[in-house]
């Protein structure tokens, strides 16, 4: 999703209703990334808020307002980190601190096309996106970033690098690594593409 350049130049002028709609038009976006992320509400909360406070305060020094998209994931990615850092340095991280079920709205993954299904087939398929969810907690942190960049927000592996500062070809390393990881923790439990209707 891209913005009107004219909206994002007025932003960066200070202009309250401009900054104000941006905020509206990217704050589920954010969410969903963070949400991701961390696979816990109350920190995808406060993550989005930190991320769209440090937009507010920086918008100023973005030269290039047609790099907006990667941008604003370069602030949200980073504010992840340090909430990350935190964390660990508080307590050792595992699968327990992230507390499923928890968001207001349904972020979860997809894993079906047909939405107007029995109660049977919906509740299995809520069970599938957490489990989904969980092995994607497994990766390592930095190919969960590039994997819900890719896959879940619809990044281009040269937004994905411009928002990481890295190069491309590392991107898809990430990317491939990441999958396959995944591919793995699911045939593991016996899951498979056709099962889940994702294709891995």
């Amino acid at each position: 999703m891209m913005h009107a350049e004219h909206l994002i130049a007025q932003a960066r002028e200070g202009d309250t209703a401009a900054q104000g709609k941006l905020v509206q038009a990217w704050y589920k976006r954010i969410y969903n990334f963070t949400f991701k992320f961390f696979y816990d509400h109350d920190m995808a909360m406060e993550v989005s808020q930190k991320t769209f406070i440090a937009m507010h305060r920086n918008l100023g020094a973005l030269n290039d307002t047609a790099r907006f998209k990667s941008w604003l994931y370069t602030i949200a990615v980073n504010c992840c980190r340090e909430e990350l850092r935190k964390k660990k340095n508080s307590r050792a991280v595992s699968l327990h601190d992230f507390r499923p079920g928890e968001a207001e709205e349904s972020y979860r993954w997809e894993v079906s096309a047909e939405r107007n299904e029995n109660p049977e087939n919906l509740l299995r398929q809520s069970e599938l996106a957490d489990l989904l969810q969980t092995c994607l907690m497994q990766l390592s942190e930095e190919q969960r970033e590039v994997v819900i960049m890719k896959e879940y927000e619809g990044l281009k592996f040269r937004e994905i690098a411009e928002a990481l500062q890295i190069s491309e070809n590392t991107v898809k390393s990430r990317m491939y690594y990441g999958l396959e990881a995944l591919k793995h923790m699911l045939e593991r439990k016996r899951i498979t593409k056709e099962t889940i209707g994702y294709e891995l």
